[in-house]
């Protein structure tokens, strides 16, 4: 997956997790162990098997005439 998408931020990637705490909900990468935010966006991005799906989906939709 190169280049820009709009579906590349943390909350699609699979090391995104949420946390919650009695102060609330931390968000957090399972990977990096860093907390994080949901739109956020890092270089190791691992989208999902659903994210991937979607952008194959539109990439079809794009090559299409």
């Amino acid at each position: 997956m190169t280049g820009e998408n709009r579906f590349h931020c943390c909350a699609t990637c699979e090391h995104f997790r949420t946390e919650k705490r009695e102060q609330g909900i931390v968000y957090r990468c399972s990977r990096l162990a860093y907390e994080t935010r949901p739109e956020w966006q890092f270089h190791c991005w691992s989208p999902t098997e659903k994210v991937k799906r979607l952008i194959a989906k539109e990439m079809n939709r794009m090559d299409s005439p």
